[in-house]
């Protein structure tokens, strides 16, 4: 068991003020992994002292400079590719083999994006006696979840840093190990003390009092919508910029004339992908009535293809949760659309006994989901998926857009003209078509109570930037 004692702050690692800490487990055998330190009060002040202290240098240093320190950030993250790689299959439980391409390559890729808009924020518009300038917003909280602990960590860090902001972040208190190596590497290429400070804590604690400090000018959140409201009350008082990814159901339609075999193999391989953890999984497949039993048998044929098991066995491709408590919520998700009536296409509540020693659940499709049943409503966040059929492409969007959630959907249908067209119905932030995938220059987020803001893109470097008029005759 590796033991961390320090957080970052001010350029140092510095010894905690309280006595707390955290036991992290290793969700494939539940054994504790790790151990390190809570922050309380003092902790998280002495942290945004010292990001509100950078602030004043950083924020005027240019855009060059700014890019250049990113890219030797990116530079050295490849460098510990196999450290990131031993961190995510550690805590998070993902499969050794898939750990690089699903959670270490677009990181890097992210953080020298941002590198190249860095310079953008140096741009003036002139316009006739007017000066239009983008200037960073301030100090950011930054409060990150646990099921892409790299991706989402530098979503958040690198167009804050990009933009000339300044940063207390804190990981999720289940993943928190690859946080404390990217703390390592800005410490390596000559980060300025203050601009990156990191604290570990039970996010039900440290949030809100990162939420609502004084010294925040800006707060992003990953995580549950319910948490998000939470987020949201607590910056409310001092009317910060808040920024929300938050929950998500996503549909998935597929139109009677697409091409059947890939558009399901893709949506079966989406939700089982980083074992169903994904915000924007496509959890709910949305197929014409006449073609349902030519679904299900592809279905069945797809779901074979995978093996729930260890993470450092190759022939896994759906690890365990990250953690018991998460396991027992989806089990009880899957024993709900079993009550529900939802035909059992693929798995269901029996677990095989060489999976009863972490926190496993079986991959799970179910068929003859009704618009109704709690589990076509509810973010279930585990490899489950939900079948459910249409008569008209005008019921398939009816039924896409009715729900609580807008954050992603997916369309594959004859072509491309055909797939946008639906795509420009559904109430979501971002919508695939004919099997696309991730991007980090495609903004990100959602409608309704998926969240407030955008993440990614040009668009996620814009909120952490404010607007400066300035006019003469």
């Amino acid at each position: 068991m590796k033991y961390l004692e320090n957080f970052y702050i001010d350029g140092q690692w510095v010894k905690p003020h309280g006595t707390e800490t955290t036991r992290v487990v290793n969700p494939a055998n539940l054994q504790v992994c790790l151990t390190l330190p809570n922050a309380n009060a003092k902790d998280v002040d002495h942290a945004f002292a010292a990001a509100r202290r950078a602030f004043a240098s950083w924020s005027i240093t240019s855009g060059a400079e700014r890019q250049e320190l990113l890219n030797r950030v990116a530079d050295e993250m490849e460098r510990r590719t196999d450290d990131f790689i031993d961190a995510h299959v550690e805590t998070l439980g993902v499969p050794r083999h898939q750990a690089h391409m699903v959670h270490i390559e677009a990181p890097v890729e992210a953080m020298r994006y941002f590198a190249s808009l860095a310079p953008n924020v140096d741009d003036i518009e002139r316009v006739s006696g007017m000066l239009v300038t983008r200037e960073p917003v301030g100090v950011c909280a930054l409060i990150n979840p646990w099921n892409y602990p790299l991706l989402q960590m530098v979503g958040k860090v690198a167009p804050a840093l990009a933009a000339g902001c300044t940063v207390v972040e804190k990981p999720s208190e289940q993943t928190p190990s690859a946080d404390y190596i990217m703390a390592e590497i800005f410490d390596k290429v000559g980060l300025p003390a203050g601009v990156f400070n990191l604290l570990n804590g039970v996010g039900a604690e440290i949030g809100p009092l990162m939420s609502k400090h004084a010294e925040a000018d800006m707060v992003s959140f990953t995580g549950s919508t319910r948490a998000g409201v939470s987020v949201a009350i607590e910056a409310a008082p001092t009317v910060k910029r808040v920024c929300q990814e938050l929950g998500g159901k996503s549909p998935f339609i597929i139109t009677g004339d697409a091409d059947l075999s890939s558009a399901i193999k893709y949506g079966v391989d989406n939700v089982f992908l980083n074992a169903g953890q994904t915000c924007d999984a496509l959890t709910r497949m949305l197929v014409p009535q006449e073609l349902y039993a030519d679904c299900i048998k592809i279905v069945k044929q797809v779901a074979a293809e995978h093996r729930v098991g260890d993470p450092e066995d190759p022939a896994s491709t759906v690890g365990p949760l990250v953690s018991e408590q998460q396991r027992q919520r989806v089990a009880d998700y899957i024993a709900l659309g079993e009550q529900e009536g939802a035909d059992v296409i693929v798995g269901g509540s029996d677990l095989p006994d060489r999976l009863k020693n972490g926190a496993y659940v079986v991959p799970t499709v179910f068929g003859r989901v009704t618009p109704e049943m709690r589990i076509a409503q509810e973010e279930i966040f585990g490899p489950v998926l939900c079948v459910m059929t249409y008569q008209t492409i005008e019921e398939a969007i009816a039924i896409a857009n009715d729900t609580e959630f807008g954050l992603s959907a997916a369309v594959w249908a004859k072509d491309r003209e055909d797939a946008v067209a639906i795509a420009k119905k559904l109430r979501v932030g971002q919508c695939f078509i004919q099997g696309g995938f991730f991007r980090v220059d495609a903004p990100f987020g959602g409608f309704k109570q998926s969240g407030n803001g955008r993440e990614w893109g040009v668009a996620g470097l814009a909120e952490y930037l404010e607007t400066k008029a300035i006019i003469g005759e």
